[in-house]
């Protein structure tokens, strides 16, 4: 496999009998006599976990030779009655692996429960034998037939709900696979399944991996893919997919493809996406075909405002042209852009350099060629490394304009530290600085990034434009974590930075009822969220994009749930006073060769 798949794998697998990843250890043993199914047990830790087991005998049924997770599957061909017990269980030797599919072999070694990625991660557990002795009995037999993954199988239920007593976790549950989809998988932990005929919904990424659904009709999105609509929709049929084979051979799929025939290998569980199936045998890739969408262009009286997350660009990208021409072609030369994740000057390099004004030229340069107006931009400089994202990379939110049709008011005095606020000339709101930052040196911004408020005018009228990029959701267990309902800890500051957000918006409206206000950028909540509900307070704000039908709300894919986590919000005036236009455009997230993880969006609105 290619480096930079098996760095990512590393982190799949740690040392089996680390303190950081071990749920549970038991005084040694020794056990004799067992078969896998007891190994794996009704619950997700093994009884066995920390003992030593002898004589384990299986069918081998899959062999991982990359990476630090390097070992093999075996599977019992006699299951018991129990569907609660898995029949399967990986074989950890961290070295390459001598035996080969369909080998009938004997492992003694130890039982060992481990969180692929730390206990930090709250990930559920795997069970592994490890320091395996491993004796091959012989060579050449069928492997035990691959239980099929499909709509009816897979319960409409997702998790049940954590022990209280425990934390929430649910890994002394007893295993129920006909309620819920996360039993389910687990009772399959290690063994040999198959699905077939799946449909894309997570498309292909540079770790050689992708996600499908085996159930067709489940939150079903226009262009192909499976909605996460809330926080009961954890979407049951997604199942990620990985290759035991060649990574050349693997299917380069965008949403909406569709993998015919049968995918079938062992079921694993891994640090990014919990379940997976690593195929040995995988399906043919038939392209739906999907293309990218272009917006309308905005009419005379229309201002066109976008924003655009652009994925820590800085000068020594590659993707200057497509961005450009994303913003050109697609977007079709919105008035305001705004820019998230824009680098410093040299990227990465962590010595000091915080100005951007070379990569946003390259950029507006790009423009220029790709056939587009010569935009302005406006941004204030963040204090080194205060700002989170990439170290050293200073990312920021860059306003772009083009002065053909629409100014900026320029207001001296804002910078990295220095608060914006609201003032009334001439009987309407303006703002002291512009542009300027929303209480920069509140501790809800800390290692974050601060919001940029900018004044424009469009037509001799006045708008507010607010770019954010909020806390990520860094910290927060994933669907499949072992603690349920999944806790998710980074919006405690979040919601900290969407009441500032609010009460900077309800200063301006407290100034001028009817003023224009726009806040927008990568939100990094979705619009069902908490943080939308504090953003949008008593009506100071709407997010735009509940304006589009359900099935078009998304501006991400994550792990195949598309979700919104880029948003535009607008003020009663733009909400009620205007035919406004929203538009989620997608061109990234549902591509294998998106330049961006984010869809931009796009609101045209008459002023």
């Amino acid at each position: 496999m290619p480096s930079k798949k098996s760095a990512r794998l590393a982190a799949l697998t740690v040392a089996a009998l680390s303190a950081a990843t071990t749920v549970v250890l038991v005084s040694p043993a020794h056990a004799a006599g067992v078969s896998i199914h007891d190994i794996q047990g009704a619950t997700r830790i093994s009884p066995y976990a920390g003992q030593k087991v002898a004589d384990v005998a299986g069918i081998v049924t899959g062999v991982r030779t990359y990476g630090s997770s390097k070992g093999f599957w075996i599977q019992d061909p006699n299951p018991d009655a129990d569907p609660a017990t898995s029949e399967g269980v990986f074989v950890f030797t961290s070295s390459t692996p001598k035996v080969a599919v369909g080998d009938a072999v004997t492992v003694t070694g130890t039982v060992s429960e481990y969180v692929p990625g730390g206990t930090s991660t709250g990930n559920q557990s795997l069970t592994e034998i490890t320091k395996p002795t491993v004796t091959v009995v012989s060579s050449g037999n069928a492997v035990p037939a691959a239980t099929v993954i499909d709509a009816k199988s897979v319960p409409a239920a997702y998790a049940p709900a954590g022990d209280p007593a425990a934390g929430n976790s649910i890994n002394g549950l007893t295993l129920e696979p006909k309620k819920y989809a996360l039993d389910f998988y687990e009772s399959l932990e290690g063994m040999n399944v198959k699905v077939a005929d799946t449909r894309v919904v997570g498309a292909t990424d540079p770790y050689t991996e992708l996600w499908v659904t085996v159930k067709p009709r489940e939150n079903t999105t226009r262009r192909g893919g499976t909605l996460y609509g809330s926080y009961t929709s954890q979407n049951t049929g997604r199942l990620q997919i990985q290759s035991l084979g060649s990574t050349s051979a693997f299917p380069v799929a965008n949403v909406g493809d569709v993998l015919t025939g049968s995918t079938a290998g062992p079921l694993d569980y891994n640090q990014f996406g919990g379940y997976t199936l690593v195929a040995n045998e995988i399906g043919t890739l038939k392209s739906a075909g999907l293309e990218r969408e272009t917006t309308q262009k905005q009419k005379n009286g229309e201002l066109a405002v976008a924003t655009y997350n652009v994925e820590n660009l800085d000068p020594t990208d590659a993707t200057f042209e497509e961005h450009a021409s994303a913003i050109v072609n697609n977007l079709k030369s919105p008035d305001i852009v705004s820019l998230e994740e824009i680098q410093d000057n040299n990227g990465a390099k962590d010595d000091g350099t915080t100005a951007a004004d070379v990569t946003v030229n390259k950029l507006i340069d790009a423009i220029v060629a790709a056939g587009g107006p010569r935009y302005e931009s406006r941004s204030i400089d963040p204090a080194n490394d205060t700002d989170g994202g990439e170290p050293g990379g200073n990312i920021r939110q860059v306003f772009l304009f083009n002065p053909e049709r629409v100014s900026f008011t320029d207001r001296a005095g804002g910078d990295a530290t220095t608060a914006v606020g609201v003032t009334k000339t001439h009987g309407k709101a303006a703002l002291t600085v512009s542009p300027g930052r929303i209480d920069p040196t509140n501790t809800a911004w800390n290692s974050s990034r601060k919001p940029l408020a900018g004044e424009f005018v469009f037509r001799g009228r006045t708008v507010f434009v607010i770019a954010n990029h909020l806390n990520s959701k860094g910290g927060d267990f994933g669907l499949s974590s072992a603690t349920q309902p999944v806790p998710r800890s980074s919006e405690i500051q979040r919601h900290q930075q969407a009441t500032l957000v609010n009460a900077f918006v309800k200063d301006i409206l407290d100034t001028q009822k009817n003023a224009d206000v726009i806040a927008l950028g990568d939100i990094n909540d979705f619009e069902f969220s908490d943080t939308a509900k504090i953003l949008e307070g008593d009506g100071e704000l709407w997010s735009a994009i509940k304006s589009l039908p359900r099935s078009e709300r998304y501006t991400y894919d994550y792990q195949g749930n598309q979700q919104v986590l880029d948003q535009i919000l607008v003020s009663p005036s733009i909400r009620r006073g205007c035919d406004f236009e929203y538009d989620s455009v997608h061109i990234n997230s549902e591509f294998n060769d998106q330049i961006s993880d984010h869809d931009p969006q796009v609101l045209r609105f008459k002023p």
